[in-house]
């Protein structure tokens, strides 16, 4: 029998004043403020504002903790993939296939550097980029493809690099929601190839600001990446190519090498939180995440599916939780990529449905015994009343 112990309501769930945040950033601050005020307070003392000490001193942490030759830290995890792309020689009229359900930025990347993103489907299970589909894409103009590891799952890249040989096509890893997943031993990040990782704010690595980082392990690449962040220059008032401005503030080098110590605790509280809810939701009918080997998903999303999404959702926040929607659209059905010759609606099934079906539990390290029962009281009472939600296994999706 699925028992879940210390939530039994002791009044009606309506009458209860619970409310649960999807994310909660300020319950980290206040864990770790006295460690974030010291590290701020150096970089203030030190007047030294943009790269440097601070900058480096974090990328070589990165680079040890994913298990790379190099990090090279940028202004934001959308500046890790143009820069990516620009330093591979992609360039105007080439292609390169993106999954069609993932954040924007994927995508963006591509046409900021006037080449054509194409979009292919997921995996119906891991939602991951689905090779067949990827493969199907293949024109004499496509020139790389990004994978991504959607929701902080660390994606199984054999199928991708088989067919990146064999059609020798280049692949850049979006890890932007991957920080810490590992999978046979490898951190995302640590394959040698180029791997973008954003740490906006609300990532498990996460900064108060924007930032982002590239991780490789090729010499070459690195050094174009850092002429790239910074104007193209070497050494100051020297400039050997057109660059751009996306170096990383120190202050925000400073945090990140504060929380990197404290991702590996994060990730695992979070898994755990992600447990209790397979654990209580596994007889719901609710697509919940497929299973994963341990460490290969980090739990940056814990993303459940069913038609009655929009339900559920209304249900949820009359209870007070909050939840999200990652993605609401596809990207090839997105006003930015409609038009002739593009993606038609109904060309990537698996991405559209999901887009219509998925939904985002609250996910936090710091998410409370209470709200996490709280949670799961609202979403089976809600499966009481609109069973049976889906005629398809419970861990059919990411």
């Amino acid at each position: 029998m699925n028992t879940l112990p210390m939530i039994a309501p002791t009044i009606p769930l309506r009458r209860l004043e619970t409310h649960v945040p999807f994310l909660n950033l300020k319950a980290q601050l206040k864990s770790i403020r006295a460690e974030i005020q010291e590290a701020v307070n150096q970089v203030l003392d030190s007047a030294h504002y943009v790269g440097g000490e601070r900058v480096e001193r974090f990328e070589a942490e990165f680079a040890a903790y994913v298990g790379a030759r190099f990090a090279v830290a940028v202004g934001s995890g959308t500046a890790a993939l143009e820069l990516v792309l620009r330093a591979s020689g992609i360039e105007f009229g080439d292609e390169v296939i993106v999954p069609a359900n993932t954040f924007f930025a994927t995508a963006e990347a591509v046409t900021n550097i006037g080449a054509t993103p194409v979009f292919a489907d997921v995996d119906p299970f891991t939602l991951h980029l689905a090779a067949e589909s990827a493969e199907s894409k293949i024109t004499p103009r496509t020139r790389a493809i990004i994978p991504v590891h959607l929701h902080g799952r660390a994606m199984d890249m054999a199928e991708i690099e088989e067919l990146a040989t064999v059609r020798r096509l280049l692949v850049i890893e979006d890890a932007c929601q991957a920080h810490g997943a590992q999978l046979n031993g490898v951190r995302v990040g640590g394959s040698g190839r180029p791997a973008c990782f954003s740490f906006y704010p609300g990532k498990n690595l996460g900064a108060y600001g924007d930032a982002g980082a590239v991780t490789c392990d090729d010499p070459a690449l690195a050094r174009a990446l850092r002429l790239l962040r910074d104007h193209g220059s070497p050494v100051k008032y020297e400039h050997a190519i057109v660059g751009t401005n996306s170096r990383l503030d120190a202050i925000q080098a400073a945090v990140l090498s504060v929380k990197l110590r404290k991702l590996e605790d994060w990730n695992l509280q979070r898994a755990q939180h992600a447990e209790r809810y397979l654990r209580s939701l596994h007889a719901s009918g609710l697509r919940l995440p497929a299973p994963a080997p341990a460490g290969a998903h980090n739990f940056h999303l814990f993303v459940i599916a069913t038609p009655l999404r929009e339900g559920l959702r209304a249900f949820l926040a009359e209870r007070g939780i909050e939840t999200g929607i990652h993605y609401p659209t596809p990207l090839h059905l997105t006003q930015a990529y409609r038009g002739p010759g593009r993606s038609a609606e109904g060309s990537l099934p698996v991405a559209e449905r999901m887009a219509r079906e998925m939904l985002s539990l609250p996910m936090f390290a710091e998410l409370t015994e209470t709200e996490l029962a709280h949670v799961v009281i609202a979403v089976r009472e809600f499966v009481a009343e609109h069973a049976p939600l889906a005629g398809e296994p419970s861990r059919a999706a990411a």
